[in-house]
């Protein structure tokens, strides 16, 4: 392993946080009181589904790779239904709480793991990327994306934690709408690429 190894697997990283990224700005939005052990739990989420999928890409491509290569076209269709629900729950909840103080729910474990999938399960196909490094290689490409995605998706946590004190009220729809956005995206430049 060299040092064009690491700088292409950060690298890798970067382009895959961002959607885990935006996505962890508008948890940040929507849970402005947020503290460091709950961030640090939902950016190792985001990290973790960033890390396996890459590896589950990596093993099917030495195992069952024209089952992959079929399932491929669906990604984008998935990552538009995930991301259209998680984003519509908060923008009806925020439309619904509108003038209202009360507290907002904080992100459930069902709805993070939903949205760790949608943000990387592109990251199935990187598996085709790394698929001519070994084993031992593949890992530490995962790991260093993981690390890297930690490392971001704090930062969107911060930035939306931040904002999100001082939008109070419209945070939940602002968080929906960028949910949505991500998932318009991850569709249109999956369909169409």
């Amino acid at each position: 392993m060299d040092i064009m190894f690491f700088i292409n697997s950060a690298l890798l990283g970067v382009g895959l946080a961002m959607d885990a990224f935006s996505v962890s700005l508008a948890n940040g939005l929507n849970e402005p009181g947020m503290g460091r052990g709950r961030m640090c739990a939902i950016a190792g989420v985001f990290a973790g589904f960033q890390a396996l999928m890459p590896m589950i890409g990596w093993v099917c491509v030495h195992t069952i790779v024209q089952y992959f290569r079929s399932f491929e076209r669906w990604i984008p269709w998935i990552a538009l239904i995930l991301l259209l629900y998680i984003g519509g729950k908060m923008l009806i909840e925020g439309i619904r709480s509108r003038g209202e103080d009360v507290e907002k729910p904080r992100v459930g474990v069902y709805a993070l793991l939903v949205q760790g999938v949608a943000t990387s399960i592109d990251a199935l196909s990187v598996g085709f990327t790394i698929s001519e490094y070994g084993l031992g290689m593949a890992l530490a490409c995962a790991a260093i994306i993981a690390a890297v995605t930690f490392v971001i998706c704090v930062g969107g946590l911060v930035i939306g934690r931040r904002f999100g004190t001082k939008l109070a009220g419209k945070a939940s729809i602002l968080g929906g709408i960028i949910l949505i956005g991500i998932g318009i995206e991850i569709f249109v430049t999956g369909v169409f690429r």
